[in-house]
């Protein structure tokens, strides 16, 4: 099967989608921004055995290629309109390539996001996607815009994917269907995009959590000029398989709990501030769009992090240390 064979088979679709003029087969797409609008971009790269296992479930790899672009459009409250597909493969597998085209295009058809274009290419396995959406001008969410005074909210759950990558590592041991529950978040993550959009206006900063909570934090602090402080204990907390099984909790001790929460990375949850006045407009945002979302701290004019535990101690922030692709 050849390049362009593969393209027509498992890539291009039917017809193009409202906002893109020309899509799959030439040499550009041709989109076509809607007034008033800013075009969001952004690209991120998978590759294996850096950013997956190899022989990850390709349906679900489909999935996360696209699902961690579509998180960086809702961290900037952007609808998504399209996006391109970079693809190296080892071999032109055709059960492989149908399983992973299901994967991405699902998730694309569930979020208005036609596939306008890309490439393939023979080489090791390597994906990346570049995404592109829109965002009123002067509405996008931004790391710049936290104050003094803000709240610190996280949407959905923290650490799980951290416990799957330990235990598919074999460094620990969870029961199956807590494996399978975390396992399915760190390969099969859901973008926030009604969120990001529900937020707009609400919320002064926002940026997805994809390289720890603590770490991502830092690069809001550090555009925004402020600091924080973050209760640990209301953090561990988020750890879906230690809320639905206590066991599983006791299993480990406290320090890893905060390891995984605080600085487990691939969570793809947003990470956001907002006023305290606007504690309301949150909780309404957050309901209208079916995500729970967590005060976990506040924004603070002194410089740096602050980390504390249930009763108020200070604890090392040094400790949990986020994933860094040259690390």
């Amino acid at each position: 099967m050849g390049e362009f064979d593969l393209i027509r088979r498992f890539f291009t679709r039917p017809a193009p989608a409202p906002g893109v003029a020309l899509g799959v087969g030439d040499d550009c797409a041709l989109l076509q921004p809607t007034p008033g609008m800013q075009w969001a971009i952004s690209s991120d790269m998978l590759v294996e055995g850096r950013h997956f296992f190899a022989g990850t479930d390709p349906q679900r790899l489909g999935h996360k290629a696209l699902a961690v672009n579509l998180s960086d459009l809702a961290a900037c409250g952007a609808r998504p309109r399209g996006f391109t597909l970079a693809l190296a493969l080892p071999e032109a597998n055709e059960a492989w390539l149908q399983a992973f085209a299901q994967g991405l295009l699902q998730l694309a058809d569930a979020h208005d996001c036609p596939l306008v274009g890309g490439d393939t290419t023979r080489g090791p396995l390597n994906l990346c996607v570049t995404v592109f959406g829109e965002v009123p001008t002067g509405q996008a969410l931004l790391r710049s815009g936290a104050r003094a005074g803000d709240d610190l909210y996280v949407s959905g759950h923290l650490g799980d994917a951290r416990l799957a990558l330990e235990a598919l590592r074999g460094r620990l041991r969870l029961p199956q269907a807590l494996l399978q529950g975390a396992q399915q978040r760190l390969e099969q993550p859901t973008p926030r995009v009604a969120l990001g959009l529900a937020l707009r206006g609400i919320a002064s900063s926002a940026i997805d959590v994809s390289d720890g909570l603590l770490g991502d934090l830092g690069h809001v602090l550090r555009a925004s000029g402020t600091g924080a402080t973050v209760d640990a204990s209301i953090a561990i907390t988020l750890i879906a398989a230690c809320a639905d099984s206590e066991s599983a909790k006791c299993q480990f001790d406290l320090d890893f709990l905060r390891q995984c929460a605080l600085a487990g990375g691939d969570d793809y949850e947003l990470l956001f501030t907002a006023p305290a006045a606007l504690r309301s407009a949150v909780a309404q945002a957050a309901q209208a769009c079916g995500t729970a979302v967590t005060r976990i701290g506040r924004i603070e004019a002194e410089p740096g992090l602050r980390l504390v535990d249930a009763q108020g101690q200070a604890l090392d922030a040094q400790r949990y240390a986020s994933f860094d692709h040259f690390g």
